[in-house]
C-alpha cells in the first residue's frame, strides 16, 4: 500500500499535465473522482421535481410510469411558480367534453400524392440505427406496430430493424443519402425506388437540418463503421462516414421542390416532405415562393425545434444556434397560410414533446402532429445519463456495445413504447376534452396563454401576429413586407 501511494506521489509530482496534481499529489485525484460522477449527484440528490434539464424529474416520471402501465397523480398541488414570466397554460372550459371514437389521425398528402398516409398524433422521431442501439431499434419498431404510429429512420439509413415488427417508417434522407447512395454520395435513384416502394415505407422524409446542429455536418469516425453499419448505410467499412453540412442534389428552393416531386414520382405516389431547423423567415417565404411557382410542393414539414438534441453536436450549436420549436412553428404556420398553401400542406413538431399537454400545445402553436425522440428513448429504459455520444450508455439504448444492448429486452420494451404512445395519446385527448375540444381541428390560439409578469397573461392570439390566408399574395402587412419581398424562389 505504501509502496503504491509512493509511486503515485512520484507520478503526481513529476507529471506536466495536472496542475492540481503536481500541487496536491495522491488527494488531488478526489476532485476528478468527484466530478466524474457530478451529474448522476445533480440529477439524483440534488436537483428539485421540477427545474432538471433537459427534461425535469416530473416529465421523466410521467414518461417511465405511463410506459409502465402505471397510475399517475399528483398530491399537494404544483411545485412549479405559475406567475414566473413565460409559463404557459391550456384554458380549460365550463362545457368540457368526453373524447370519444378512434384516436384523430393526420393526412399526409397533397394534390399531387396518391397514396397517402394517415399519421397518429405522436410518433418516432429520427433516431438512426448507429446512434441507437438494434435492440432499442427493434423496441421502437415492435411498439409502433403494435400501436399504430410510425417511427422515423433517422438519417443513418433503411436497416432490417426498421423492418422486423412491420411497423409503419418514414424513411429520412439526409445529406449522405444513406440506403440508397452512389460511391460518389449522390442518391442512387434505382436503389431509392426500390425500398421507397417497400410496403412498410409510408413516406420519405428529406432531412434539412436538424435542431440539435443546424447548418452543420456530422461525421462517424471509421472506428465506428463495422461491416454492419457500412452495408446499412452504404459505405466503405472502416472508413471516416461523412454527413455534409448540404444536400448534392440540391441547392435553392425550387431545386428543393423539383427533387421533392422526383421522390414521390420514384416512390409511387408516396407523401414526401422536409425536416428542418428554421434560421430566417426570409428563408421560409424562399421556399413559399418556390412552392407557388413550381405548382408542387411538399405532402408535409417537419419542424425542429433548436431544443432538440439526441444528435450530439458542439455545444455552441446545441444552446446557440437555431430557431426554438415554438417560433419556428408560428413562423412556418403563417408563411404557409399567407402564401395560401396551409391547406395542402400538413406541419409535424419535433422537440421536447413528452407528455399531453405538449402536444395540445404544439397543436395551438400551428402543428397537425407530433414527433418524439427523447420521451420514445426514455420509454424504452433511458435514463437520461447524456453519455449517448460516447457509447457508454449504461441501459444499452444509445450504444453499439453488445455488453451494454444485453440489458435491454426488445419484448418488454416494445411494449413499454406502446403503452407510452397510448396514454400519451390518452390525456392529449383528454386535455382537448377538458378544454371543450372533441377534435384537434377545434383547438385555436385562444385557449393557450402565457404569463407575461405576475399580475397579466395574454393568449397567443394577442401576443403573436396571425395572418389570414393569402395575405402576403394580396395585402403583405408591415412585419412581413421587406421578408417577402425579398424572399426568391432561386436561391435560400
Amino acid at each position: 500500500m505504501g509502496v503504491g501511494v509512493g509511486a503515485l506521489t512520484a507520478y503526481d509530482l513529476t507529471q506536466r499535465t495536472h496542475s492540481i496534481l503536481r500541487n496536491y499529489p495522491v488527494a488531488g485525484h478526489m476532485r476528478y473522482a468527484l466530478e466524474s460522477i457530478r451529474p448522476e449527484l445533480q440529477q439524483y440528490f440534488i436537483e428539485r421535481n421540477f427545474d432538471g434539464r433537459p427534461f425535469d424529474r416530473d416529465t421523466r416520471t410521467v414518461v417511465y410510469s405511463r410506459a409502465k402501465g402505471q397510475e399517475i397523480g399528483k398530491a399537494f398541488g404544483s411545485e412549479r411558480d405559475l406567475e414566473e414570466p413565460g409559463y404557459n397554460f391550456l384554458v380549460h372550459s365550463n362545457a368540457p367534453v368526453e373524447p370519444s371514437g378512434p384516436e384523430p389521425r393526420v393526412r399526409l398528402g397533397g394534390p399531387e400524392c396518391s397514396r397517402p398516409y394517415d399519421i397518429s398524433l405522436l410518433n418516432i422521431s429520427a433516431m438512426s440505427f448507429g446512434s441507437l442501439s438494434a435492440r432499442a431499434v427493434r423496441a421502437m419498431n415492435k411498439g409502433a406496430a403494435m400501436g399504430g404510429f410510425a417511427q422515423d429512420t433517422g438519417e443513418g439509413g433503411l436497416t432490417d430493424y426498421h423492418l422486423e415488427y412491420g411497423a409503419d417508417l418514414m424513411w429520412e434522407l439526409g445529406t449522405g443519402y444513406f440506403s440508397a447512395r452512389t460511391p460518389d454520395g449522390h442518391l442512387d435513384r434505382d436503389e431509392f425506388r426500390r425500398k421507397a416502394q417497400m410496403d412498410e415505407v409510408k413516406a420519405i422524409t428529406i432531412k434539412i437540418s436538424q435542431g440539435a446542429k443546424p447548418g452543420m455536418g456530422g461525421m462517424l469516425p471509421g472506428a465506428k463503421v463495422n461491416a454492419e453499419i457500412a452495408r446499412y448505410r452504404g459505405v466503405p467499412e472502416g472508413e471516416d462516414c461523412l454527413s455534409p453540412s448540404a444536400h448534392k442534389e440540391f441547392s435553392t428552393p425550387i431545386e428543393l421542390v423539383e427533387f421533392i416531386a422526383e421522390l414521390r414520382r420514384l416512390s409511387g405516389g408516396k407523401p414526401v416532405g422536409f425536416k428542418i431547423c428554421f434560421g430566417s423567415r426570409r428563408e421560409v417565404l424562399s421556399i413559399c415562393k418556390a412552392i407557388i411557382d413550381a405548382g408542387s410542393g411538399p405532402d408535409y414539414i417537419l419542424v425542429d425545434g433548436s431544443e432538440g438534441g439526441t444528435g450530439a453536436a458542439p455545444q455552441e450549436f446545441t444552446d446557440h444556434v437555431g430557431m426554438p420549436l415554438r417560433e419556428g412553428l408560428i413562423t412556418l404556420h403563417n408563411a404557409l397560410t399567407g402564401s395560401g398553401l396551409r391547406d395542402t400542406i400538413s406541419i409535424g413538431a419535433s422537440g421536447k414533446v413528452a407528455q399531453g399537454n405538449d402536444i395540445v400545445r404544439r397543436l395551438i402553436q400551428g402543428a397537425d402532429f407530433t414527433m418524439s425522440a427523447r420521451a420514445m428513448m426514455m420509454a424504452t429504459g433511458c435514463i437520461q445519463a447524456q453519455k449517448c455520444h460516447t457509447g457508454k450508455c449504461p441501459v444499452g439504448v444509445a450504444t453499439q456495445s453488445a455488453r451494454r444492448q444485453r440489458a435491454l429486452d426488445v419484448v418488454d420494451k416494445g411494449e413499454r413504447v406502446r403503452r407510452y404512445h397510448e396514454a400519451t395519446i390518452a390525456e392529449a385527448r383528454r386535455i382537448m376534452g377538458a378544454m371543450g375540444a372533441s377534435r384537434p381541428s377545434q383547438l385555436d390560439t385562444t385557449m393557450l396563454r402565457q404569463v407575461l409578469s405576475p399580475i397579466a397573461s395574454s393568449s397567443y392570439a394577442e401576443i403573436y401576429e396571425w395572418l389570414s390566408p393569402g395575405q402576403l399574395l394580396d395585402s403583405p402587412p408591415e412585419s412581413w413586407a421587406a421578408d417577402w419581398a425579398h424572399a426568391r424562389a432561386d436561391s435560400f
